[in-house]
């Protein structure tokens, strides 16, 4: 049985601007795949409910050929940074990934809370862990 997965996104990894490598990368509608190899082919994923944070990063090469890296973050065990190297318009990729994460945990009715801490009094201790002695 062969599944067909309708992608949003496709692009490999590129030397000198050009798509000569076998480092292949694609963006469903609620995974982002990253597929290395040419005779031994390794795939792997995560799932975009996971994804925690989005980085973008362009080197003076990287802009000179019009490419730039994006780096996911994510609570996955198995591929917690999944950098896509090289890539045409990072910028574009990184605001897609964005997108279709949060309709993904929209779907999925998925939040992760960020805890923040004060330190009115200035001793080093959030003042929730603060107690009197």
């Amino acid at each position: 049985m062969s599944v067909t997965i309708e992608y949003l996104w496709k692009d490999r990894k590129r030397y000198f601007g050009l798509p000569l490598s076998f480092t292949r990368y694609s963006l469903s509608e609620d995974r982002l795949f990253i597929s290395v190899g040419f005779l031994n082919i390794k795939d792997d994923e995560v799932l975009l409910y996971r994804v925690r944070d989005i980085d973008t990063c362009r080197s003076l090469w990287q802009r000179i050929f019009g490419v730039g890296t994006v780096t996911v973050i994510s609570s996955d065990k198995t591929m917690p940074n999944l950098v896509l190297k090289n890539i045409k318009d990072p910028v574009f990729v990184k605001e897609l990934i964005h997108q279709q994460v949060e309709e993904t945990k929209i779907k999925r009715r998925v939040r992760f809370g960020e805890v923040m801490t004060t330190d009115a009094d200035g001793d080093g201790v959030p003042d929730d862990d603060d107690f009197d002695r």
